[in-house]
């Protein structure tokens, strides 16, 4: 069995520049990253037909970000890996991105997202990489600060890979003492490869758990429908600058409520450098 990363090193060193670029050249880990990020938005119960604005927490090389974007939502990301980041910007990501430690807090004002994603960062807060961190401190200002920068109608759906029951109840512990209603949503509880974990986090009451994902055959085609799309963007095929792509991006940014120029013919048209 392999040793988990947790294990091995800070985030923001084990995430160097190597492991960055793996992100987006890993077919497999886009597609999972895909998947995860889709059902967490689904597990957020958006508005149908609105753009929202979404925190993602350990975004990483934006692919949860190109995600969002997909679904025509604006978005900020937060990592404290720089590689990572570097990699994001990289790859022209919609999103604004800001490094910091999420166990030291969310930086930003009272109410200000409709909701929040996170993919595979949360269980990081539950090792200590420095003598001065404590756990169970680091978990609680970030839900303390997640739970203050969330609209009071908002969700926050964090999916994450604990060692063992003991993390998801100091997880959940803490969430629920900063003032989050929820719990936590499994996906495929008996299958060993495709068992999710999803801490879904409410902040106006209380209310029912999103049902589980509980067999193979759940139709998941729409993710199976986009994900090759998806890996094409990450990897920086040359599906990026094509006509299809600049149509797909200026549609979006209309659904966002931005001006963009109308189409015509010559969107997307290679110039010849000649005059």
């Amino acid at each position: 069995m392999s040793k988990r990363p947790e294990r091995m090193a800070p985030p923001e060193v084990y995430y160097n520049e190597t492991e960055a670029k793996k992100y987006t050249q890993s077919s497999r880990m886009i597609d999972i990253q895909v998947q995860m990020c889709e059902r967490a938005i689904e597990l957020l119960l958006l508005p149908e037909d609105k753009s929202c604005l979404l925190l993602d927490i350990g975004c990483g090389s934006g692919l949860s970000g190109s995600v969002l974007e997909d679904q025509g939502h604006l978005w900020i990301g937060v990592d404290i890996s720089s590689s990572m980041l570097e990699v994001a910007n990289d790859r022209e990501t919609n999103g604004d991105l800001i490094l910091g430690d999420m166990g030291q807090g969310l930086p930003f004002k009272a109410g200000a997202f409709d909701g929040a994603v996170s993919i595979s960062a949360l269980q990081w807060l539950c090792y200590a990489n420095k003598t001065s961190h404590n756990p169970t401190k680091r978990l609680y200002c970030f839900f303390s600060t997640l739970f203050a920068c969330l609209s009071r109608s908002a969700r926050a759906v964090l999916q994450f890979y604990p060692e063992n029951s003991e993390q998801v109840e100091l997880i959940t512990a803490q969430a629920t003492k900063a003032g989050f209603f929820g719990g936590v949503v499994v996906d495929f509880p008996n299958s060993t490869k495709a068992k999710k974990m999803f801490l879904v986090l409410m902040t106006g009451g209380a209310a029912p758990l999103p049902k589980a994902l509980g067999t193979e055959t759940e139709n998941r085609q729409t993710v199976a429908n986009s994900k090759r799309e998806y890996i094409k963007k990450a990897r920086g095929n040359s599906l990026k600058k094509s006509r299809d792509w600049i149509i797909e991006k200026k549609e979006r940014r209309r659904r966002q409520g931005q001006e963009v120029r109308a189409d015509t013919k010559y969107t997307g048209r290679k110039r010849s450098g000649r005059f």
